[in-house]
C-alpha cells in the first residue's frame, strides 16, 4: 500500500518529537547517564498512592463524570484559591484532563478557527506549535532573551500582534529555561492586551516549583481572567507523571465547548488517579517541601560546577531545569549533545529543539539524585576540557 498517499497530510507534515531522537540514541548504549527527562525522580508520596491502593479495594472502578470528580474540581478550586487567589466554580469553570498536555491541546481545539495566529513565547516545551498546528491555528514564534531573564517583554509582544491573533501562550515557570515572570512584568503585559480580544493559554504546570518567589498567575489581574486559560496539574508538583492528571480552569463558556471535545475524545480521566488526587491536594504540602528544597540543593549544585566548567548559566528561578549556553564551546547544540553522548555518555537536550534562540544552549533536568548529577557533571567537565577553543 502506498501508506504516503493514504495517510493524513497533517499528520505527515508533523516533525517528531527531536527530544525522542537523542534518548532513542541512548538507549541502544550503555552507561548512559541522561539528564533530559523531565520527570521528578521521587517516588509518588505515600498518602496519594495508599488513597490509590483504597481506592482499587473499596470501590468499584467505572466511568466518571466527563468534568471530572466533582469532589476533586472541589479540592482543585480550594488550592487555587488557597494558593495563587483565584477563584473558579467547581461545578462549571474547571475540567480534569488526563494531564497538563490534554489541556493545552483542549485549548487550542476549543479556541482556533483556521489561520488563527497563536503567539508563543520561546524557548518554549516542545508540543505548543505542533498542537496549534493539529487545531488548524499558525504559531507564531515570540522570542525570549536572557538579556530580559527570559521574560516576556511588553515590547516584544505590542511588536507580534496582527489582526489574526487569537490567543498568547505563555508558559512560567518555564520549561526549558527556568524563568519566571514578576507581578510587575504581567502589569505591563496586561496594558497590552487590555484593549483586545486575545485569549492568554497559561501553562502553569511549575507553578509549585519556585525558588524565592511566589508564583504570579497573569489570570489574577483585573480582566486577565475572563480571558484566560490556566492549566495546571499533578505531574511535576507531586511526582504522578505516570498518573497522567490535569485541569484546565477557565470561564464557563470556555469550559462548557472543551468538556464536549473531551467527552468525545476522552469520556474522563482515570478515575484511581483523580481519587489519588484529591489526597495529594489535601494532605501532601509537606511533601512537596521536601521535594523542593532538594531540587533547590542539586540546582545550586550544578549552577556552580557550570560556573567552574565555564559554562554561563541563567539561574534558574523555577521548574527543574538549567539552560546553560555552550557558545564558548564553538559548537551548535545538536553537535554537542551528540558529540556528548558519544564520547562521555551522557544525554541531554538540545536547546534547539525548544526554538531558535535555544541554538547556543543545552537544556539539563536536576530531577535526578546528587551521586547522578555528579557523574554526569564529571563526564562534561572532561568534554569541555577536551573540545576547550
Amino acid at each position: 500500500m502506498n501508506y504516503e498517499k493514504l495517510l493524513s497530510q497533517r499528520a505527515q507534515n508533523l516533525k517528531p518529537s527531536p527530544i525522542r531522537r537523542f534518548f532513542d540514541l541512548a538507549e541502544t548504549m550503555e552507561n548512559v547517564i541522561s539528564l533530559g527527562v523531565g520527570e521528578p525522580d521521587f517516588r509518588t508520596p505515600w498518602p496519594i498512592r495508599s488513597a490509590a491502593i483504597n481506592t482499587l479495594e473499596r470501590h468499584s472502578i467505572f466511568y466518571g463524570a466527563n468534568s471530572g470528580l466533582l469532589e476533586l474540581r472541589r479540592e482543585i478550586s480550594d488550592y487555587m484559591e488557597r494558593r495563587f487567589n483565584l477563584s473558579y466554580a467547581p461545578e462549571k469553570e474547571l475540567l480534569v484532563t488526563v494531564g497538563g498536555s490534554e489541556a493545552v491541546d483542549l485549548t487550542f481545539r476549543t479556541l482556533l478557527n483556521p489561520g488563527d495566529e497563536v503567539l508563543i513565547t520561546e524557548p518554549c516545551f516542545v508540543c505548543y506549535a505542533p498542537l496549534v498546528e493539529l487545531a488548524d491555528g499558525v504559531p507564531v514564534s515570540l522570542p525570549t532573551y536572557e538579556k530580559d531573564e527570559f521574560r516576556l517583554t511588553a515590547e516584544s509582544l505590542k511588536a507580534k500582534i496582527t489582526p489574526k491573533t487569537k490567543l498568547l501562550m505563555i508558559s512560567y515557570p518555564n520549561n526549558p529555561t527556568g524563568a519566571i515572570m514578576r507581578r510587575e512584568d504581567y502589569e505591563e503585559i496586561v496594558k497590552v492586551l487590555k484593549d483586545t480580544d486575545i485569549f492568554v493559554l497559561s501553562d502553569e504546570i511549575y507553578c509549585a516549583m519556585t525558588y524565592g518567589t511566589k508564583h504570579t498567575s497573569i489570570a489574577e489581574f483585573d480582566g486577565m481572567r475572563e480571558r484566560t486559560i490556566v492549566v495546571n496539574g499533578f505531574s511535576k508538583t507531586f511526582a504522578m507523571t505516570g498518573w497522567r492528571l490535569g485541569w484546565m480552569a477557565a470561564p464557563a463558556p470556555i469550559i462548557a465547548e472543551a468538556r464536549k471535545i473531551h467527552q468525545y475524545g476522552i469520556m474522563c480521566a482515570p478515575m484511581i488517579s483523580q481519587r489519588a488526587a484529591i489526597e495529594a491536594l489535601k494532605n501532601c504540602d509537606a511533601e512537596v517541601t521536601h521535594m523542593m528544597e532538594e531540587y533547590d540543593r542539586r540546582r545550586r549544585f550544578l549552577l556552580e560546577r557550570f560556573s567552574e566548567m565555564g559554562l554561563p548559566c541563567f539561574p534558574a528561578q523555577g521548574a527543574f531545569y538549567l539552560f546553560p549556553s555552550i557558545a564558548s564551546t564553538g559548537m551548535d547544540s545538536e553537535t554537542f549533545c551528540e558529540q556528548l553522548l558519544q564520547e562521555e555518555r551522557v544525554a541531554v537536550v538540545p536547546g534547539s529543539a525548544f526554538g531558535k534562540t535555544g541554538a547556543n544552549n543545552i537544556r539539563i533536568s536536576y530531577a535526578y539524585s546528587l551521586k547522578h548529577l555528579t557523574e554526569a557533571a564529571n563526564r562534561m567537565e572532561r568534554f569541555i576540557a577536551k573540545h576547550a577553543k
